[in-house]
């Protein structure tokens, strides 16, 4: 069985610290509560797709400084 890819439901976001490099990730809610992540310089490229827990997870450790 598959399960369905979940669908992006919000606009993608750039954090406020990123800069002007360039070199930064946009962020955006998907339809599973997960989230998606992409390239801020190649908006059209692929996406990573991250569940509910695992964004949760992610972000934990960013902010403890895993």
């Amino acid at each position: 069985m598959t399960s369905a890819t979940p669908t992006v439901v919000g606009p993608f976001v750039k954090a406020t610290a990123s800069g002007q490099q360039g070199n930064c990730v946009e962020v955006a809610p998907l339809s599973d509560g997960g989230r998606a992540v992409r390239d801020s310089k190649n908006q059209r490229g692929p996406c990573l797709h991250f569940g509910p827990a695992q964004w949760t997870a992610f972000t934990d450790s960013v902010k403890t400084g895993a």
